[in-house]
């Protein structure tokens, strides 16, 4: 009996959350995938231990000056050894990577990607920035090079599995959120909020960028955007509705009324899975829905005063041009401010608002015009955070 060829997996950041996710799914499904490509950009000493228990064919470390230490780590092995950016935009494009996952964080996702789509393979794609910075842009590459994107953000597989084989138009799409950790917060509260407080998220298990987005709920801006480009609906027509059980993890409303959804355990392996196996879906170890315990499923308007990133986001999209880009790069500023105590919680949406009104709009932008507005929109925005308390 002719051996089914394993297909060839490239994660472009192993070593964070979905990364390591996606290790556990290559794990449990050792005979149908394997990594053929690990990056990070920081962590080499995960990365290494990773490339010792996995095998890859290459590595690569995007921060250069971490090369040294990474190539000695697997001197001993037949692991290819790379660093820096352009690295991870060569390694996505050779002939044996069958699929590639693209779970960087931020904008530093963005050149890769687009590698990858001219080499024509398919996107498994949980790096939403791509979308939010340059939807428009990546989606003709797409046609262009006849590449499919499948989703890997929980919420917009969901949207994604509600739409397989339906022949109608998308009337709606309800877009779930938790809400976060401050949900309840009054506005009097949000102003006491410490990054300590944001990085617990009451459902999932994200990393620190992410789980302060969520917070925020400028992640849930940014997976809106996202959602515009992946299926081709217009803002008003994409509805944020607080769940904050985390159960129905997006639906889609037809022409008719019927609406379709799709409802699991807050489990980012479900979508991980199905990106690397569509259209078979796999057995699996993971945990079961327990009907019974599920006594309350509530549903929510999202309040836009005291989580003004979201409408900052909308308001993004209806403009259009580089104003996504822009809202990022500000949002990535703020974000990392905020982790190092340099911007207040409820400060950051007042960052980004002055940072869309001071940087250069651009109504038609290339690619080009994306990496400058990006270099833009971080300087104007970083002008407005406290130095760091240790310079």
């Amino acid at each position: 009996m002719q051996e089914t060829k394993k297909k060839q997996i490239a994660i472009l950041g192993s070593t964070g959350s979905i990364g390591t996710q996606a290790l556990q799914v290559i794990d449990e499904h050792d005979d149908l995938f394997e990594a053929r490509i690990l990056t990070a950009n920081n962590h080499w000493e995960l990365l290494a231990e990773q490339a010792r228990r996995f095998r890859p064919a290459a590595v690569v470390i995007a921060n250069e000056a971490h090369y040294e230490a990474l190539r000695d780590a697997l001197a001993d092995l037949p692991i290819a050894v790379y660093a820096g950016a352009d690295a991870l935009c060569q390694v996505v494009e050779g002939d044996e990577v069958d699929i590639v996952l693209t779970a960087m964080v931020g904008f530093a996702g963005l050149p890769p990607t687009i590698a990858a789509i001219k080499a024509g393979k398919p996107i498994a794609l949980a790096n939403k920035e791509t979308m939010v910075v340059a939807g428009e842009l990546i989606n003709g590459l797409c046609r262009q090079y006849q590449v499919p994107i499948l989703p890997v953000d929980s919420e917009h597989s969901a949207i994604f599995q509600s739409i397989i084989g339906e022949q109608s138009p998308i009337e709606k799409i309800i877009l779930t959120a938790s809400g976060g950790p401050f949900r309840t917060f009054t506005r009097k509260l949000l102003e006491t909020v410490t990054p300590a407080m944001a990085l617990k998220h009451p459902n999932w298990d994200m990393g620190a960028k992410i789980t302060i987005d969520s917070a925020s709920m400028m992640n849930k801006g940014f997976e809106v955007i996202e959602a515009k480009w992946l299926f081709g609906v217009e803002p008003d027509r994409i509805q944020v509705v607080v769940h904050p059980q985390s159960i129905i993890h997006s639906a889609v409303q037809f022409a008719d009324g019927a609406v379709k959804a799709q409802l699991g355990v807050p489990d980012m392996r479900v979508p991980i899975q199905l990106a690397f196996s569509f259209p078979r879906r796999l057995q699996s170890s993971f945990d079961r829905l327990d009907w019974y315990a599920m006594h309350d499923l509530t549903f929510e308007r999202p309040d836009t005063e005291r989580f003004r990133c979201l409408a900052l986001a909308y308001e993004a999209l209806r403009r259009g041009g580089n104003m996504p880009c822009i809202v990022n790069a500000a949002n990535e500023i703020v974000n990392r401010a905020f982790l190092e105590e340099r911007c207040s919680f409820l400060a950051m949406p007042d960052i980004i608002e002055q940072t869309m009104q001071r940087a250069s709009f651009v109504e038609r932008p290339s690619y080009e015009d994306y990496l400058e507005t990006d270099k833009e929109a971080r300087r104007i925005a970083a002008e407005q955070t406290h130095p760091s308390p240790s310079l």
